[in-house]
């Protein structure tokens, strides 16, 4: 049942119809809910995602971190966050600290088979050093914000006293001359840019990544008065769902644009999100938790994979094989024609059979995370597992394999949020009695039934394969923050490199 897959090097073959060299795009977003596109039966309004999943292969076993800088080092590095050490929680604003420059990370890769590499909107790897920046990471150009969240109008970002912009064309500060424009129409018009101007004989890698929907809730009113009588009973979940419905034009405008250029017949498109959504307005049900949670509202992700190149047979399916966000690095590299040598060891798989040509997936087990910085305090009285020696159960820690899921320690937030539309109350759990909960994601996907009294052999496996993972992960990364030396007012106004 927990078997490994040893095999490193991962050469399976790229079956293609055209080009060795695709054209490749990757769209991500942020924080969107399972339930919050149209193919997964929401009221939200995503018709352009909706087409382009259901004329590709929808991702149906997909899981990311559960949340934004963890997800995001994943992608970018092909390494689980405890091999990289950003294990912990997001990067804040004035920690001296970024994806560690020792990692090889995907841009670099596709360079290096010629591709042009541009990256439109979040960042959130850190920015504290020059070297840290996305043009001295592989990307040729940049246009976006370095942090967590701004404002969607004006750019900028303010924590307690501190004020300053956060929107950048490269190295140069943007955010004044393009103050009142919402970022998803920015984002959008700026990956047309690329596109429309891009040689179609160079391979293009271009990285949109969205700010919506994370925090603040602002969007165009055109686009919340779509649901004021779909969701009447929250203005704030009509925000939210206006702000999928811009993301969701901005995604059919870049296709568009790639369809009219040219470059569309030799384009493979990946979307997905970075993690669930969040608990108080995104949706997830039926899963359970959401963003920053252990279950899978918080780390089973929306994802499809959707291009001219794949087979016929293949498109408009859905997949239900075990893929990871770490999988997309060994993928796309290999997608390109590049190789994995020289890499640090790897944690994803080249699944580019798996989703286009439906053989099994590489994987049988995906750590989800190891955060011994999470603990949680055992007061229960009767905890079958208190004992354990193979792996600390007071340690935020969950792992999938096979069908199973077991989760340890600290989980986040463990109710089934309804969506404001339903018009019914959420559900919540029981208290908790116990450190460890296992369930089987396969036939209980959203995690009513905890079988970790019941079936103490598959707890015992699995706790040891959680022990495996831990003593390879290196210690986590948390400097304090430096407030005096990152202030914007140092830095002509704007969130800067200040070391």
């Amino acid at each position: 049942m927990v078997g490994e897959i040893h095999s490193f090097l991962l050469v399976a073959s790229c079956t293609l119809v055209s080009s060795s060299r695709p054209h490749i795009i990757f769209i991500l977003a942020d924080d969107l809910g399972w339930s919050d596109v149209g193919y997964h039966g929401s009221v939200i309004k995503t018709p352009h995602i909706d087409a382009l999943a259901s004329e590709g292969v929808k991702l149906d076993n997909y899981y990311t971190s559960l949340l934004c800088t963890p997800s995001r080092s994943q992608l970018m590095t092909g390494r689980y966050e405890i091999h990289t050490g950003l294990q912990h929680r997001t990067i804040d604003m004035m920690q001296p600290l970024c994806l560690p420059i020792d990692e090889t990370i995907l841009p670099q890769k596709l360079k290096d088979r010629g591709y042009a590499t541009h990256m439109v909107g979040k960042w959130h790897l850190g920015f504290y050093r020059q070297e840290c920046l996305p043009n001295n990471r592989g990307f040729d150009t940049f246009m976006g914000f370095y942090q967590a969240m701004g404002d969607y109008y004006y750019h900028n970002v303010s924590t307690g006293k501190f004020n300053g912009w956060d929107f950048r064309r490269d190295n140069d500060v943007i955010a004044e001359r393009y103050a009142g424009q919402y970022s998803t129409h920015v984002f959008a018009d700026e990956a047309r840019d690329i596109i429309s101007k891009h040689n179609p004989d160079v391979p293009l890698f271009l990285f949109l990544s969205f700010q919506a929907i994370h925090f603040p809730l602002q969007v165009p009113s055109r686009y919340a008065d779509i649901y004021n009588t779909l969701i009447p009973n929250s203005a704030d979940r009509r925000t939210y769902a206006g702000m999928v419905t811009c993301m969701d034009e901005a995604v059919g405008g870049v296709v568009a644009t790639l369809k009219h250029s040219g470059l569309w017949e030799n384009s493979v498109l990946v979307f997905s999100t970075d993690n669930g959504g969040i608990h108080s307005l995104g949706g997830n049900w039926p899963l359970r938790g959401g963003k920053a949670s252990l279950y899978e509202g918080g780390v089973r992700g929306v994802a499809f994979v959707t291009s001219p190149l794949l087979p016929s047979r293949v498109r408009g399916t859905i997949n239900k094989e075990l893929l990871h966000m770490t999988d997309w690095f060994p993928t796309l590299v290999r997608l390109a024609g590049g190789h994995l040598m020289g890499n640090k060891r790897l944690d994803g798989y080249n699944q580019w059979d798996t989703i286009s040509q439906e053989t099994p997936s590489l994987r049988n087990e995906i750590l989800l995370t190891i955060n011994p910085l999470k603990r949680k305090p055992n007061h229960f009285v009767d905890d079958p597992y208190a004992d354990t020696d193979s792996f600390d159960i007071l340690m935020r820690a969950a792992i999938r394999v096979g069908d199973w899921k077991l989760i340890t320690g600290p989980t986040g937030n463990g109710s089934w949020v309804t969506p404001a539309e339903f018009g019914f109350n959420s559900l919540h759990p029981e208290e908790r009695t116990h450190s460890v909960e296992l369930y089987n994601v396969i036939a209980d996907p959203n995690e009513r039934h905890d079988y970790s009294r019941d079936r103490p052999d598959i707890v015992g496996a699995l706790l040891d394969r959680i022990g495996h993972y831990y003593k390879t992960s290196v210690p986590v990364l948390n400097p304090p923050q430096e407030v005096t030396r990152a202030d914007p007012a140092l830095h002509g106004g704007a969130w800067s490199p200040w070391r």
